[in-house]
């Protein structure tokens, strides 16, 4: 089961990755029309959300929702992604498994992709093509 899991985060990670690098630095200010926040945000908001959401649903910490404040940089950003999601691998590896941190783990990866989906429409509405989805 763990090996599936980590499969699923690593396919994950590579492609949440390639959405951020493959925005342009100078468009990560960039918010389509009606849009809650702008690319960095969503970014931010990702990653916040990963390390939350395996506090809460997969260590079974409870803790309340308070976003740090933004980071801005495409570097720095893609480092406090790359530093969640290794986060959440590690807990993953050590931690054993029940019923609970399963459906937390899923819950994680389907925050993750409903808001990467934004990132990938962000893209699409500057005119840029998004990396190829492989799972």
């Amino acid at each position: 089961m763990k090996e599936q899991l980590l499969a699923v985060l690593e396919n994950s990670k590579k492609y949440t990755l390639s959405v951020a690098e493959t925005m342009p630095e100078d468009s990560y200010n960039y918010k389509p029309e009606n849009a809650a926040s702008d690319f960095k945000e969503l970014l931010n908001h990702i990653a916040y959300g990963i390390k939350w959401w395996e506090e809460n649903y997969i260590k079974g910490i409870k803790t309340s929702w308070e976003p740090p404040t933004v980071v801005s940089g495409k570097k720095k950003i893609m480092a406090s992604l790359n530093v969640v999601y290794d986060s959440l691998q590690s807990t993953i590896t050590s931690l054993k498994l029940n019923d609970d941190a399963v459906n937390g783990f899923h819950a994680t990866i389907d925050h993750i992709t409903h808001h990467r989906g934004q990132a990938v429409l962000y893209l699409r509405c500057k005119g840029i093509t998004p990396p190829e989805y492989i799972y």
